[in-house]
């Protein structure tokens, strides 16, 4: 099921007090329409009762979308530094919930699950998108690796990320987004053919070093390449 608790908040503008229900975790399965509400970028708003200041709680809660082989443990974005321990506290929960430590009939949800940690809004609702799209996660990350070296200059530093944010079908084109993070304001972006994604796809070898890296833990992002060594390897 999805588990909402009340909060208290202070309004970033007014500093008034405000409560909103906050989710631990979202069960798609049961809650379509929490799906819904993070693809439209519009979950966990909050609007302030004195001033109309909107604002947007950030995410920590566990999403599970079996129907879409999919379990996310999402973070605030200001952990992502945290990522190595994050991770294996994701692991553990997982472990517990649907994994090795789960009863039966748990494991049996659980084998068909990609267990994912992602930081901040941009990050979860790309995931959701991929997933949606039928795309490899791993594939998406390797190509806006492929961006950043084809570019002449991109808008990269601290706070800001680059997400893949919509597919245009009548164009064949995906349209990667730099976003800034904390308040997920769109600075500009970029379109690549599809044929990119297909080209990355055939070429496993030329992508393997790389494939390698990404995919081992749960934190699936280009940003982690830049953060250390990461996970060791099993």
């Amino acid at each position: 099921m999805s588990l909402f608790q009340p909060v208290n908040l202070q309004c970033p503008n007014c500093e008034a007090p405000v409560i909103m229900m906050a989710v631990g975790s979202v069960n798609a399965d049961r809650r379509p329409d929490l799906r819904d509400d993070i693809l439209e970028n519009r979950f966990q708003d909050c609007e302030c009762g004195e001033c109309g200041e909107s604002f947007r709680l950030q995410p920590q809660f566990n999403y599970l979308d079996s129907g879409r082989g999919q379990w996310i443990a999402a973070m605030p974005a200001s952990r992502l530094r945290d990522h190595l321990q994050l991770e294996d506290e994701a692991k553990a929960l997982f472990d517990a919930s649907y994994g090795a430590s789960a009863p039966a009939a748990a494991r049996d949800v659980g084998g068909d699950l990609a267990a994912r940690l992602t930081f901040g809004w941009p990050a979860v609702r790309e995931k959701l998108l991929v997933r949606q799209l039928g795309l490899d996660d791993v594939i998406v990350e390797m190509m806006k690796l492929h961006i950043l070296r084809s570019v002449a200059s991109v808008p990269m530093a601290e706070g800001i990320e680059l997400r893949l944010t919509e597919v245009d079908e009548e164009t064949d084109e995906f349209i990667f987004t730099w976003l800034e993070t904390a308040s997920e304001e769109r600075i500009e972006y970029i379109t690549v053919p599809a044929e990119l994604y297909r080209a990355v796809q055939g070429n496993p070898e030329g992508w393997s070093a790389i494939r390698a890296r990404l995919d081992n833990g749960y934190f699936v992002d280009m940003q982690k390449l830049y953060m250390g060594e990461g996970q060791s390897a099993e």
